[in-house]
């Protein structure tokens, strides 16, 4: 254990459970689910209601090969050329395999995929795979109607949901072992202020952490939580440093911030060209694939080009689609498109490139289970090694059906024990909460330094700008602390103030991270630094928190992940 805690007032309240789910998305939601029936006390926790999550979000669909003529070791090799040699290749067959018959689990809870007139599930392709095996749901609705079902079926079943809650910290008992979490209940409920959820299992499926940068597609709830309570619990994070960013989000002018609208993957899948603004098609000869190259491809294609133009965006044209495709295929990103005067149907749709996924996150084995005994992470708060560097398109809610599943599997096989929380006051000095206004200031950093393009420069002056931020939390913090009389104030525990605090911390740890990996893979393009050097490179960067509050970097062998447990 690190003895780093979030400041905040002692837990007032709790209750009992033997796994507590933390996040409502396709990955916190299956897990319940499994958990659930299993016949386990399960309780979820959510930081809005149960559907704000990342993944009603989702417009493209679920990858799986479903597909005729198609196979797992096609999924397979499109999911590695991705990865750009740091995927686990046992984590992406496993992946693969299992996720064929997770999507049929996922209709038989009640999510209807669209289908062709012959009643197939209807399949489309997205940049890097190599055929058609996106399952999408209400033409480019898929995350919504995913996120609907799986609701639905923890209503019917009458799980126990806190929602409006932000989790705090993890609880651990005399060992050092998982024993549930604290968490700050929001507005009027059953519980109110900080309680405690005590638990021998805790799944984090918390989601992304977009929000670290100005702009991003991510909604406002993914402020890094999960990996932020999972670096100060003392568990490892990887990969880190691989932030997947979108390349077509509908530009909404340089100064936007928070969350953008996305223009999916699948409009280029259905024949979309990328343009710039003399409508020359810039993809041609970068890649077999043109505009379905894979993400990060696609990224720099644009960012090169908006470069040698002096332009802010590029364009997406799908102007041939004509208005009836747009209205049955796209309907919601039509919609979108049309409440910021952009008409598809008749003009091209000004896109630029915005934070969308990070590929790492807590580190976790093939059953979901972190360094931290007790503690499991599924969804995009994990590195379960299946994305490597870079993410395929549709992965995502692939993996987290998958991972969540074989979570449940595992806590239903080894039903640990209840045990007694140790007194939080045990858990060491609480962290110094930086101001709720130093968010815009970590924001602006974040993509100043480390957004689409990074160097040795750009990566430094960020990680100056966040420890500058660090030590005035500290500073301010030892001030108002005293009796010196300097004035001081400091800043009062809240939900704003402990967002800003689970900010800062993945930001520095993915500032470290990057500034280590001096080369360009995946989505990690360092401009001092153009080419792949896969003697040095293709090996993994494991990240931990010190006692002492600093991001120590340690670079695996080999490609592989060590084993989370030693004696595994």
């Amino acid at each position: 254990m690190t003895g780093i805690r979030l400041t905040a007032p002692a837990p007032g309240w709790a209750i009992d459970a033997d796994v507590v789910v933390v996040g409502s998305g396709v990955a916190g939601l299956t897990a319940a689910l499994r958990c659930a029936a299993a016949g386990l006390d399960t309780v979820v926790v959510t930081k809005a209601r149960l559907d704000d999550g990342s993944t009603r979000w989702a417009q493209g669909g679920i990858a799986a090969a479903l597909g005729e003529g198609d196979t797992p070791e096609q999924h397979l090799d499109d999911t590695l050329v991705a990865g750009a040699g740091l995927c686990d290749e046992e984590a992406v067959r496993t992946l693969v395999t299992e996720g064929p018959d997770a999507v049929r689990r996922l209709i038989d809870t009640g999510a209807h995929f669209d289908t062709t007139d012959g009643g197939d599930i209807a399949l489309t392709r997205e940049g890097g795979h190599h055929r058609r095996r996106i399952a999408h749901a209400g033409g480019d609705a898929t995350g919504a109607e995913i996120s609907r079902a799986l609701v639905a079926a923890v209503r019917e079943a009458a799980l126990h949901t806190i929602e409006n809650a932000l989790v705090l910290d993890l609880l651990t008992d005399a060992e050092g072992r998982t024993a549930g979490v604290s968490l700050h209940v929001m507005g009027e409920g059953q519980h109110d202020g900080v309680g405690a959820v005590r638990a021998p299992s805790v799944v984090l499926a918390t989601g992304g952490m977009g929000q670290v940068f100005s702009a991003t597609t991510n909604p406002s709830v993914s402020t890094g939580d999960g990996v932020a309570l999972a670096l100060r619990a003392g568990a490892e994070v990887s990969d880190l440093e691989f932030v997947q960013f979108h390349p077509t989000v509908l530009f909404l002018g340089a100064d936007s911030e928070g969350q953008q609208p996305l223009v999916s993957e699948a409009v280029r899948g259905e024949g979309a060209h990328l343009v710039d603004a003399d409508g020359v098609r810039f993809m041609t000869g970068q890649h077999e694939l043109a505009e379905l190259a894979p993400r990060d491809i696609v990224a720099k294609g644009i960012t090169r080009r908006m470069h040698e133009k002096g332009a802010e965006h590029m364009y997406l044209d799908a102007r041939h689609f004509g208005a009836a495709m747009w209205e049955q295929r796209f309907p919601t990103i039509l919609a979108a498109c049309r409440s910021h005067g952009i008409d598809p149907v008749t003009e091209p749709v000004p896109v630029a490139p915005a934070a969308h996924y990070a590929s790492g996150g807590v580190r976790t084995d093939l059953r979901g289970r972190t360094t931290v005994p007790g503690l499991y992470a599924c969804g995009e708060v994990a590195c379960t090694g299946v994305h490597g560097a870079n993410r395929l398109a549709s992965n995502s809610l692939l993996e987290g059906l998958v991972f969540a599943e074989r979570i449940a599997a595992d806590i239903a096989e080894t039903r640990p024990p209840r045990t007694e929380p140790a007194a939080v006051a045990d858990a060491g000095e609480p962290v110094a909460l930086p101001a709720p206004e130093a968010r815009t200031a970590i924001q602006r950093a974040m993509t100043r330094g480390a957004g689409v393009l990074r160097s040795a420069e750009s990566l430094a002056a960020a990680d100056a700008e966040l420890e500058a931020l660090h030590r005035e939390a500290a500073a301010d913090a030892e001030e108002a602390g005293g009796s010196g009389g300097s004035g001081a104030k400091a800043v009062v525990p809240g939900v704003d103030a402990w967002e800003v605090a689970n900010l800062l911390l993945v930001s520095r740890v993915l500032v470290a991270a990057a500034r280590d990996r001096e080369e360009t893979r995946g989505c990690h393009w360092r401009e001092d630094r153009p080419d792949r050097d896969d003697a040095h490179g293709r090996r993994h960067l494991v990240v931990r928190i010190a006692p002492d509050r600093t991001p120590v970097v340690h670079r695996t062998e080999t490609a592989a992940f060590p084993p989370v447990r030693p004696s595994d």
